[in-house]
């Protein structure tokens, strides 16, 4: 087989994986879709009966494949105003400052709220990405949707890393999550870019639900 055949062959291959891979993405996020809209309402009077009055959805901006930054949904697990308290303790807390620094994340951090433990122990917060997947920013296994400040941080993992669109659930998730350094993070999406196949998104879709139940921590 020459090289252009051998191009050809892999081009082919690549479109087929994509194709299934979005097929299988609309399935799954309009069946997720319907599950959401009770799950919402039970969240909302849950959180009214807390004293939390706030919106129960949390939208950021995020870095989608190729660098280009999309609008991310999630179900609120944190105070209203958590990007201004996080850096609020930054300055004041040197030890969490080292935390984050190392992991990007607080292994127990104040700013989640009573139900926003809940979500994030069940993946529940999670549900809204669905939104993206079928708007076609996100994949339900992919990369994770890193914040536009961690571009710095990702060093020579970034070109790497946006080759593929952000996911739901993906390779570091099911591979230790929040246990897991940001720099060993950085390895393992490099690798799942790198690497990625029908066979390996469907051991991770698998896995993730072993995840969730074992309660390993979650995505943020």
């Amino acid at each position: 087989m020459n090289e252009m055949t051998q191009v050809n062959v892999g081009s082919f291959k690549d479109l087929c994986y994509l194709a299934i891979k979005r097929l299988f993405d609309i399935l799954v996020g309009l069946i997720g879709l319907i599950l959401l809209i009770p799950i919402s309402l039970i969240i909302k009077i849950v959180s009214i009966c807390c004293g939390d009055f706030g919106s129960i959805f949390f939208t950021q901006e995020r870095i989608g494949k190729n660098g280009k930054e999309f609008k991310f949904y999630k179900f609120r697990s944190m105070v209203p105003n958590a990007d201004e308290v996080l850096f609020d303790m930054l300055k004041k807390d040197k030890k969490i400052a080292a935390e984050y620094k190392k992991n990007k994340k607080l292994k127990d951090d104040p700013r989640i709220t009573k139900i926003g433990k809940i979500l994030r122990r069940t993946s529940i917060d999670e549900l809204p990405q669905l939104i993206n997947v079928l708007i076609g920013n996100m994949s339900l296994i992919g990369n994770r949707p890193y914040l536009p400040r961690e571009k710095e941080d990702m060093g020579e993992y970034y070109q790497e890393i946006i080759k593929t669109k952000p996911g739901i659930t993906g390779y570091w998730q099911v591979s230790g999550r929040k246990d897991v350094s940001f720099n060993k993070r950085l390895e393992l999406e490099s690798y799942y870019s790198n690497n990625r196949s029908l066979k390996l998104d469907v051991k991770i879709f698998f896995k993730t639900f072993g995840a969730v139940i074992g309660g390993h921590g979650a995505a943020e």
